[in-house]
């Protein structure tokens, strides 16, 4: 990272990247290891609300900058306990938290999201099937995003990212000191026959993460516990033409 702000990037709008460069850094993050003392308090009654919370590892950003179409950033491995008291004091510096949404587009050009299920973090709100980056997504000390998208989709939808066509071109919202990179996957089926497959999946999952799918079919169309990023990154998916799939 060159020296200048540790957080330079576009805010509260979609914005095209060529290259995203995201590195593990193997120090610990300052953020955990300055509130530790406070993690585990808070950790503690996270636990106490739902019991069924689990403390991985992900990680966090403590940089992140735009230029030049390329979205450079810094990271480590934290506590998952970490992630949840930094949610609750977001105006922390020098850190944020970065992760990726596989949109899958049906054959008629709605999205398809899911809602989480009640026993998770984020109970019934609904966005793409994703996940914080782990270290296992870290490649050479490099993210792979796709890697990433893929174990996440399959893992909550039964859908394999490899079956849909993937728009050429990431993109990213920046907001609530969160960033969350996109990249739209089409597929000819409609709407409803990917929800169908879904729920097949969430069916037979002896634990399933999701309730279920969630069918978006228009800018104005927000289901209940949509995200603000989601709000943001359906109204511009609905204002662009219709995405094309890389060759």
């Amino acid at each position: 990272m060159t020296a200048g702000p540790s957080f330079d990037i576009p805010r509260g709008r979609v914005v095209p990247v060529e290259r995203v460069e995201v590195r593990l850094d193997p120090a610990p993050h300052p953020f955990e290891l300055g509130h530790a003392r406070e993690i585990e308090a808070n950790w503690q009654r996270e636990v106490a609300a739902n019991p069924a919370l689990f403390d991985g590892r992900m990680v966090l950003l403590s940089a992140l900058c735009y230029e030049g179409g390329r979205l450079r950033g810094r990271c480590h491995e934290v506590r998952f306990a970490t992630m949840l008291y930094w949610r609750r004091n977001k105006a922390a510096a020098d850190v944020e938290h970065c992760f990726a949404h596989a949109a899958l587009v049906s054959g008629d050009n709605a999205l398809v999201a899911i809602r989480m299920g009640r026993h998770t973090a984020n109970p019934g709100r609904v966005y793409f099937a994703a996940g914080s980056f782990e270290r296992q997504d870290f490649i050479g000390g490099l993210v792979d995003v796709y890697g990433n998208m893929r174990r996440e989709v399959a893992e909550e939808t039964g859908l394999d990212l490899a079956d849909f066509q993937a728009e050429p071109r990431y993109y990213f919202y920046s907001g609530d000191h969160s960033t969350v990179l996109i990249q739209r996957y089409l597929t000819r089926e409609p709407a409803d026959a990917v929800a169908r497959r879904i729920e097949s999946h969430v069916a037979v999952d002896a634990e399933p993460e999701i309730q279920g799918p969630v069918v978006i079919r228009e800018a104005d169309d927000l289901p209940d516990g949509v995200l603000p990023h989601m709000a943001a990154i359906i109204r511009w998916h609905f204002s662009e033409a219709t995405p094309q799939p890389g060759k």
